[in-house]
């Protein structure tokens, strides 16, 4: 069972930066517009720490996030050692560099591609890969640690995200095997499509990006990963879906149930605060771990 987790924070966080919140402090909307997401602060402490909590309670003990050429902020909050404890977890950051002729990052594919070869032990290793945006809870992690399949992720149904459904229509939506086994991602399902995915049990069901991978099998695929043609980014969905058409029962899909909390743009920022101050009120880093 991996105590590694891949947290990606490298992105440009463009939907927040291009948001408008007018109810925010002046002090928030420059963290807003200058902060990777994962160190905007919330009730004074950066989103980034409660994924780190979320993640040491369900048995993590490593973990390695993918920052920007600038994310120099990361290594005042977490440590600027090759290795630093922080609570018990053991912090180290991998680059994701962008090439020349670009101006934003390469995308998350590119991210743990770049991760991987920054820290080559990965490629024989099993490890969780998550966004630094997304609130996962303890048992999310902890569901992807035990599972036995060498790839898997959590497949939510979309009922139990509570998000207005405007929003969640823009959610691609998956589809599996009667055995859970990823058949296909379908994005921005036109309407009179939706019904054709609905799974056995009734339920619509999207992936959080949240995963586990096995470092040796699907590194190649990383490798040759295309540039989406929409939006200008090796994504992980893309390197996944050319696994899976190899080998159709590489990646399983764990069916899962539970409201994501997630920062896309200003305004979630007062969502997520009210969110943490009822659910995640103190982080007590001394607890044991819910999950071993």
């Amino acid at each position: 069972m991996t105590h590694t987790l891949i947290i990606l924070a490298g992105g440009a966080s463009s939907r927040m930066k291009k948001s408008i919140a007018s109810d925010l402090s002046d002090d928030m909307v420059v963290q807003a517009n200058t902060r990777s997401k994962a160190l905007i602060l919330l009730n004074d402490r950066p989103m980034l720490d409660y994924v780190l909590y979320t993640a040491k309670q369900a048995g993590i003990t490593r973990v390695i996030i993918v920052i920007h050429p600038e994310g120099a902020l990361f290594k005042e909050y977490y440590g600027s050692q090759t290795i630093n404890d922080f609570h018990g977890i053991r912090i180290s950051y991998a680059v994701q560099y962008i090439p020349e002729d670009r101006i934003k990052p390469l995308g998350t594919a590119d991210a743990l591609l770049q991760a991987m070869e920054q820290y080559p032990e990965l490629k024989t290793d099993t490890f969780l890969v998550c966004n630094s945006d997304n609130l996962y809870s303890s048992a999310a992690f902890f569901a992807l640690r035990e599972n036995k399949n060498p790839h898997a992720f959590l497949n939510y149904d979309r009922a139990a995200l509570e998000y207005p459904m405007e929003r969640i229509a823009r959610f691609a939506l998956t589809k599996v095997t009667a055995d859970h086994y990823l058949q296909a991602i379908i994005e921005k399902p036109a309407a009179s499509e939706v019904e054709h995915y609905k799974n056995d049990d009734g339920t619509f069901r999207v992936s959080m990006n949240i995963f586990k991978f096995e470092g040796a099998s699907f590194y190649p695929y990383l490798v040759i990963c295309p540039i989406h043609p929409d939006r200008n980014e090796k994504e992980l969905p893309t390197a996944i879906l050319a696994m899976i058409k190899d080998y159709p029962e590489a990646m399983q899909a764990i069916p899962f149930a539970e409201h994501v909390p997630d920062l896309t743009g200003k305004n979630d920022i007062f969502i997520m605060n009210d969110y943490l101050s009822t659910q995640v009120p103190t982080l007590d880093w001394d607890k044991q771990p819910l999950y071993l």
